[in-house]
């Protein structure tokens, strides 16, 4: 039943570290916390679980970690809850903006290919475009006109 999964914790087959499969008492003991203070993490949106139909509370791996992450920035760095969530927004807003980058990037790098695409496809279309002519030996007499003062 039990697969591969994150360090000394076996993970369901299939799961990976954002399927939320932990119940509440779970989550507490694998994070050290106390149950009261996941449910009170949840209300203030530092830690947001998945949830049942039911409305219980799924805690994933990444949940786990978090919590602990909250944990130890508390307790070992001093900063206060609302720091902390200040924290992880600005996270998630630079884990945004880098996937949005990594998008445009690829945009990019698509439409140079294509311009270089249009480029050859340009420049392979200049033989076609030339006109033969016989080369002639002409003679161009100039004679210069009367000066105006």
């Amino acid at each position: 039943m039990f697969g591969p999964g994150s360090p000394g914790l076996g993970m369901p087959h299939g799961a990976d570290e954002d399927t939320p499969v932990f119940v509440i008492s779970v989550a507490a003991q694998l994070s050290g916390l106390h149950a009261q203070t996941l449910r009170s993490y949840d209300r203030m949106g530092l830690v947001s679980p998945g949830r049942t139909t039911g409305g219980g509370r799924r805690y994933s791996m990444r949940d786990i970690a978090q919590l602990r992450e909250v944990q130890r920035l508390s307790q070992e760095e001093g900063v206060n809850l609302a720091g902390i969530k200040r924290i992880i927004d600005l996270e998630n807003q630079v884990e945004a903006l880098q996937a949005r980058v990594t998008e445009l990037a690829e945009e990019l790098s698509a439409a140079y290919a294509a311009a270089d695409q249009a480029a050859a496809a340009v420049h392979a279309s200049y033989r076609k475009d030339l006109v033969p002519f016989r080369k002639q030996n002409a003679m161009v007499v100039w004679k210069p006109g009367k000066r105006k003062r």
